[in-house]
Order: C-alpha cells, then structure tokens, then sequence
C-alpha cells in the first residue's frame, strides 16, 4: 500500500504560467509555490502548459522545484522530456526536444504586415532560437537575435510572435478578426499580442498526446489557466476533468472553464491544488 500520505487518486495537473503561476513582474507567491510542491509530493503528476518558449519556461521549474516527466511549451508545438541520463541540475540542462509541430510562417506573416506594418515579431525556430525585430525589448530575448523583418521569412517555425503596443485589446481582436489568417492557429493575449502555432496545435493536443504516453484517465485530469491560448485546453480537460479559470480572466475563458477560483492575487492556483485529494 502507498504511504497515507500520497492518493491513490492521483490527477494530471497542467498549469499555465503568465497570470496563473507567476504575477506579471515574475514573482510567485509563496503559498504557490508550496502548493505545487505539496500536490507533487501526494503524488499527482503536476507539469506546465504554457505559450512561453523552453527558454522562458525552464526557470519557471526551478523556481517550483518541479521536475515533471513531459513540459508543454510554445502552446503546445514543443514538447521537451526530462533527461534521466543528465546530472541533476537546473532544468535547462535536463530536459531535452521531444515533439516538435512546425509550419511554413511565410504566409502568415505576410498577411499580418499588410495589417500592422508597424507591429513587432518574433518567430521561434525548432531548435529554440528565437529571431525577432527591432522593439521586442520587454521580452524574455535569451538564446534570440535581432533581425530584420525579412529575415523572418524561415523555411520551419514553431511559433510566431506579434505585438502591436499601439493598440488595445479589444481594438486589435478587430483588427485580427478581420486578417483571414489559414492554416495556422492563433490564440490572442492580454494585450495586443498575437500567438500563432502551426495548424491545429494547442496546449490540448500536446496534453493529450502526453496524457496517452503516460496513461492517466480522462476524468483525472485538470487544467488551470487565465488566457485565451487555455480555451482549448479548458474544452480537453473539462470534457471529463476539471477545467479551471483564474478569477481575473477574460470573460470568454470562465465561459470555457467548468470552474472559476480566485484571481493570481489571491493565490487561486494554491486553493485549486489544495482541493486535490
């Protein structure tokens, strides 16, 4: 029998980061942070979901002393695994590629320029190198370059970036509306920030691909997250599970979740977690 203090019910836990783990200036609550660590500690396989790159996303792990089998980044285009042949260290150096979904982002960017010829890219490359243009300052830019907006135009993506800081939110989901984008998919961010990854790719079908590799039920599994890139994920987990907004979120995503908590202000993720058998 398992000790009593690890279940015999344990849950697949995907967490966003932006707005669910971590506040906007990249701290995280202590409460969090012990939450994790506890729903980890009774046995549930706790990862991230999120839309940032394996470079933003690694130090996150450490900061959570977390070390899951699989990692979803860049809304789901990349999968990394944990290395068990790597020396333990910090989680940069002990994860490793192990799907990648790519896309021609020609296209794409093309048509988004015609809209916001003054608007800022970066794309992600399928080695992790990231190459953006000029005014991507606010940006994590490790393992990045700057280029010029020609030079975007690679052959294999796993993501693109698009910030337009001169118009608001919802000023610029017109705007995206009225692009026509195809064969992509896209998500919208808080601000005028626009995510695209490659057609039909999300943070639901590389959970679900990862669900299946590690064969944990339909109905244990709960997803916790504030953004519109969770819509998807929330449709997945809620479909059987549990599929959690953060209290601050948009409108449209509590419609999406099958439960609301509190805002990342009041630590709603450790409340959630807690709620775990």
């Amino acid at each position: 029998m398992p000790p009593a203090d690890v279940t015999d019910d344990p849950w697949f836990v995907a967490l966003d980061v932006d707005g669910t783990i971590m506040h906007e200036d990249e701290s995280i609550d202590p409460v969090v942070v012990s939450a994790v660590a506890s729903a980890r500690d009774r046995g549930h396989e706790v990862t991230i979901a999120t839309g940032r790159s394996w470079a933003g996303t690694a130090s996150v792990l450490d900061a959570l002393d977390l070390r899951p089998e699989y990692v979803v980044c860049a809304n789901g285009a990349v999968t990394m695994k944990r290395d068990h042949g790597a020396p333990d260290g910090q989680a940069a150096t002990s994860y490793v590629r192990d799907h990648i979904e790519t896309f021609d982002p020609s296209g794409a960017l093309e048509r988004i320029r015609t809209f916001l010829p003054d608007g800022r890219f970066m794309v992600e490359l399928p080695d992790g190198e990231r190459i953006y243009t000029a005014g991507m300052d606010t940006w994590n830019l490790d393992s990045a370059r700057q280029v010029e907006f020609e030079e975007l135009f690679v052959p294999s993506a796993t993501r693109v970036v698009v910030v337009s800081p001169e118009h608001g939110t919802d000023e610029f989901m017109d705007i995206v509306a009225g692009m026509g984008l195809h064969q992509v998919s896209y998500a919208i961010g808080w601000t005028a920030w626009l995510d695209i990854a490659p057609d039909g790719v999300s943070k639901a079908t590389a959970l679900e691909r990862v669900r299946g590799w590690q064969g944990h039920e339909l109905d244990r599994v709960i997803a916790v997250g504030d953004g519109r890139n969770d819509i998807e994920m929330f449709a997945w987990a809620g479909a059987a599970g549990r599929a959690v907004a953060m209290g601050q979120a948009p409108d449209e995503v509590k419609d999406a979740a099958t439960e609301v908590t509190a805002s990342i202000d009041e630590a709603g993720l450790a409340a959630t977690l807690d709620s775990l058998p």
